[in-house]
């Protein structure tokens, strides 16, 4: 059986201007992002979607919460869509973190796999918990279409594992805010048709990317 999942990460928050880490920490979404999250919301309703479901991080849920109010769909959330969590470095910007954490600076920035930070977790269980999650949910979405509001580091998972790309590689793609990046689940394999479609959103790709 095929679901089409539609992955959707959340609307610019105020943090994802400064460029602090938000992890599971949360940052309301900025006036850019509001207007995202409904421009999101009016291009799914043109679409048409089964099924919704969200991070239960609150950038997330304001982002879901337009596209409910467009569908007219009940969200579903699921506190294992959230973002990386990265523990003590959350709240701090790149260079607060290579300031005053060269260690752990160094093995971001070297995408160690492994790397836990304090109180957070490593890439490795990051992508198990990703996985696991995003395939039930499309099993459970089987013979429709379900769109999922969650994060950057979400899509970025599902996007190496379709494409291969090694762990522990710099990462060479777009993650841009209310972005939709269209999956299909078949047969136990996922396939991507579509990554970073903006079309809804009077832009271009690398201007929202945070």
């Amino acid at each position: 059986m095929r679901s089409e999942i539609l992955l959707i990460r959340h609307g610019e928050t105020l943090w994802n201007g400064e460029g602090r880490i938000q992890g599971h920490r949360d940052s309301p979404l900025s006036a850019l992002g509001r207007a995202q999250a409904a421009a999101v919301g009016a291009r799914l309703a043109r679409e048409g979607i089964d099924h919704l479901a969200s991070s239960d991080l609150g950038r997330a849920l304001a982002t879901a919460a337009a596209v409910a109010d467009a569908t007219d769909l009940e969200i579903f959330v699921d506190a294992r869509l959230r973002e990386r969590a990265y523990g003590e470095l959350e709240g701090m910007t790149w260079a607060e973190i290579e300031r005053e954490r060269p260690a752990d600076f160094a093995r971001l920035k070297a995408h160690d796999p492994d790397f836990r930070p304090a109180r957070g977790e490593s890439l490795m269980d990051f992508r198990e918990r990703v996985l696991a999650t995003l395939g039930e949910l499309a099993r459970a979405a089987a013979g429709a279409r379900a769109a999922i509001v969650t994060h950057g580091g979400v899509l970025g998972v599902l996007y190496r594992e379709v494409k291969g790309i090694p762990w522990n590689a710099p990462r060479d793609y777009p993650l841009a805010n209310a972005s939709i990046n269209r999956f299909v689940l078949e047969a136990g394999a996922w396939r991507l048709e579509h990554w970073g479609d903006v079309d809804h959103l009077d832009t271009t790709l690398d201007d929202w990317e945070r």
